[in-house]
């Protein structure tokens, strides 16, 4: 993919399955990248180790919960002192609850959008201003869901945190495309990873059974979707929201 060799990334999110596929991508197309999670687990941080000398590029971790507005403004802080542009900003850390909206409580919906949305929107805002000054521009890539385009029962919650960062990616798109800086969303199906160990059998094979492909996404193919975005190959797009969920009845 073109346009990544050197480039930067900032990572949210990087230690879930996800995350660590877009680590892995990214690294193999030479960019160097701010790899952040709540939790910096010793095996994760193994991982970036290896993954850094295999393809001769720079990984730095950050432990920060993004719902601490201190910590993630000393966060960009320090990447700002490092000198190096943010050519890429990927707000991959989210969380998921379900529950049928009569089940719902505030303090769950409170949690989902201080997760989901309002950190998303703070550490856009701050590294927004870092783009500004950088004659390059920069791309913006947000992660919705398809749970925000479609509707699913049992996560109305979850689904308006994921609506309300489209919505936000949008916008974004507008007020800042005249500083070259581009945002889109990305809405992945189910996908294989740690957050749906809780998920029923006959929930996944249902999911499955209702996509084109027949079978769940895989967190490479999100993390290929996401290398695009970031990349020279999708130079003209921005304000979209780009679904990976191997198509959906």
């Amino acid at each position: 993919m073109s346009g990544l060799l050197n480039k930067n990334v900032l990572l949210t999110g990087c230690c879930g399955g996800m995350g660590r596929a877009m680590v892995k991508a990214f690294a193999e197309q030479k960019a160097n990248i701010w790899a952040c999670d709540i939790n910096i687990s010793d095996d994760f941080a193994e991982f970036v180790s290896q993954i850094s000398q295999n393809n001769g590029v720079t990984i730095e971790t950050f432990s920060v919960n993004l719902t601490d507005y201190d910590a993630v403004k000393n966060m960009v802080m320090k990447i700002r002192s490092n000198k190096r542009p943010v050519d890429v900003l990927i707000n991959n850390a989210g969380i998921l609850k379900e529950a049928l909206l009569q089940m719902s409580s505030m303090d769950m919906a409170r949690q989902l959008f201080e997760v989901n949305f309002f950190a998303v929107f703070y550490l856009t805002q701050l590294v927004s201003k870092l783009m500004i000054r950088q004659p390059q521009g920069g791309s913006i890539i947000n992660m919705s869901s398809m749970a925000a385009l479609d509707g699913v029962e049992g996560e109305t919650l979850y689904g308006a945190s994921k609506a309300a960062v489209y919505s936000m990616t949008k916008s974004l798109a507008k007020e800042l495309g005249h500083y070259n800086i581009r945002a889109n969303c990305l809405a992945p199906g189910i996908t294989q990873t740690p957050l749906i160990k809780d998920m029923s059998e006959d929930v996944l094979q249902k999911d499955q059974n209702n996509t084109y492909l027949n079978r769940l996404g895989k967190p490479e193919e999100i993390a290929d979707a996401a290398v695009f975005l970031a990349s020279d190959a999708s130079r003209y797009i921005t304000g979209q929201i780009i679904r990976v969920d191997g198509g959906r009845n």
